[in-house]
């Protein structure tokens, strides 16, 4: 068994392939788009390189020169903890124990070498939204971007001393005719009679012209103190140019206080229901049957990607506002969709939680993500709990 590093075109292609022959056999794995895993290892594409990130990538070989394995290790200039923390991350591997041991000492030896303290995995170098998370539960096929696996790799992570770091939780409940809880719908009632607030998806130019805006002024002040980072009016537009081909005006929804954005929620249709027919590839022959699956046999599945609410309106009642009128005057007779997965709830934010659990939905998938201390004696301290 050895380790090779990825290094030339022909390993990049087979970093790939191999995780495609691992899982040929399996019904619910959908093929991530090539152009997606290469974009995260590309300098051109990915700004993390030009801000001193650095990433490495690993093929194992059995003694036949066959590919039974892979494994990347990340540094993100991004992360700001405590401790000095690498990532490991795109890990697949045969079931055999001591091929995974090898990959996951081979991106501690590097990370270790970096300066590192400890490595998350399996995680993304990039953003938390994509390719976070080992899959223990719930073993469906995954939405677009976030990571499916077999159910063995868990006992991998533990068996070699990864800890659970922090739970992320899919959230699943019908778009139509499911109950939410009385006392939202009481919480809502006062703000909904306040005409001051006004709930609304955006039509047309306003989508498009005003979306950056609003959608910055209410992340920047709900979710940048835990992300830790801030969002310009450009990247919104960017995000928002992005989501262009697939995104439909109706599962995007804003709040607004005497004309200012103070919450949203940002809902997509699930388009790995399109991408699985494309095999990956979005060349001519896959655009075109993008476009027909598209047209013909859309996305039955709606995904929810962010909702906030900036903080001085926060438990007063926007929020529950703000899905009582959707659901009143959108969900229940406009939308097509038949359920909506609400996609990476982490344990550490009990009040988004609490807000799925008011709309009756239920967990649906977990993910884990791990983490492993170099020095094995330091005590262990798992995510901090959103206030």
């Amino acid at each position: 068994m050895q380790i090779l590093e990825v290094t030339r075109p022909e390993h990049r292609k087979e970093f790939i392939e191999m995780a495609v022959r691992l899982y040929r056999n399996e019904k619910n794995w959908i093929r991530p788009l090539d152009k997606d895993i290469e974009g995260i290892f590309d300098p051109d594409t990915n700004k993390l390189f030009k801000q001193g990130g650095k990433a490495k990538r690993w093929l194992a070989k059995n003694d036949s020169g066959d590919t039974i394995g892979r494994v990347a290790a990340f540094l993100n200039p991004k992360w700001k903890e405590k401790q000095p923390t690498g990532g490991l991350g795109f890990f697949e591997c045969v079931d055999d124990q001591k091929a995974a041991f090898l990959l996951f000492d081979t991106a501690r030896e590097w990370l270790e070498a970096e300066g590192m303290e400890a490595m998350d995995g399996p995680v993304n170098f990039g953003e938390r939204d994509k390719w976070w998370g080992l899959l223990v539960d719930g073993f469906s096929p995954p939405n677009y971007n976030m990571p499916w696996n077999f159910p063995y790799y868990q006992k991998f992570f533990e068996a070699y001393g990864f800890q659970l770091y922090f739970k992320q939780y899919t959230y699943r409940r019908p778009v139509r005719g499911l109950a939410i809880e009385t006392k939202m719908e009481e919480r809502a009632a006062h703000i909904l009679k306040d005409k001051d607030f006004q709930f609304r998806y955006l039509k047309g130019k306003e989508l498009w012209e005003k979306f950056p805006v609003y959608f910055m002024t209410v992340y920047n002040k709900a979710w940048a103190r835990h992300m830790g980072k801030s969002i310009s009016e450009r990247e919104a537009r960017l995000m928002l140019n992005k989501m262009k081909p697939i995104i439909d005006p109706y599962l995007v929804y804003f709040g607004f206080h005497k004309g200012e954005p103070v919450s949203f929620f940002i809902n997509i249709p699930e388009i790995n229901q399109l991408f699985k027919y494309v095999n990956g590839k979005m060349d001519l022959w896959g655009k075109i049957k993008f476009l027909w699956h598209k047209t013909f046999n859309p996305p039955d599945k709606m995904l929810g990607l962010v909702f906030g609410v900036v903080p001085e309106f926060q438990g007063k009642g926007v929020e529950s506002a703000m899905i009582i009128e959707y659901r009143d005057t959108i969900a229940e007779k406009k939308l097509a969709y038949k359920a909506l997965e609400m996609n990476w709830i982490g344990d550490f934010n009990p009040k988004m939680m609490r807000v799925c659990e008011q709309l009756n939905a239920t967990i649906y998938k977990t993910h884990h993500t791990y983490r492993y201390l170099f020095d094995r004696e330091k005590p262990f301290e798992r995510h901090p709990i959103f206030s």
